[in-house]
């Protein structure tokens, strides 16, 4: 069993910038392709990014391609998503999620392809 548990979430200004962290408990995470997914009310959750166990791959959504960073400490058991130049449109919830994933090259960007879950933290984004 993996407890996520995500943190770094906050209220900032059109083009500013914020730094997510996902730590996890209960397993060590080198063997987990990690996600990260937001959603706002009314809509589904969505992809924004990806990392493989080792780091080798990621993978963003064309929406923050460009602007969001996904990196991973396996030694600090944690996930990173390094967000800037964010926009009102970057407003949601934003959750962690691991997938057991030994192959070194494996991102995952499905929501139903994740086991795992961290509770969310609010990131709010005001023009």
């Amino acid at each position: 069993q993996v407890l996520l548990v995500e943190s770094g979430g906050g209220l900032v200004q059109a083009g500013g910038s914020l730094r997510l962290s996902c730590a996890a408990s209960g397993a060590t995470i080198d063997t987990y392709a990690m996600g990260w997914f937001r959603q706002t009310p009314g809509k589904e959750r969505e992809f924004v990014a990806a990392i493989s166990r080792t780091s080798i791959s990621t993978h963003y959504s064309d929406s923050v391609k460009g602007r969001f960073t996904i990196s991973r400490d396996n030694a600090k058991n944690t996930v990173y998503l390094q967000m800037n130049s964010l926009k009102p449109g970057d407003t949601a919830i934003y959750y962690c999620a691991a997938k057991f994933a030994p192959m070194q090259y494996v991102v995952l960007t499905q929501t139903r392809a994740y086991d795992y879950w961290g509770q969310g933290t609010q990131v709010t984004v005001s023009s």
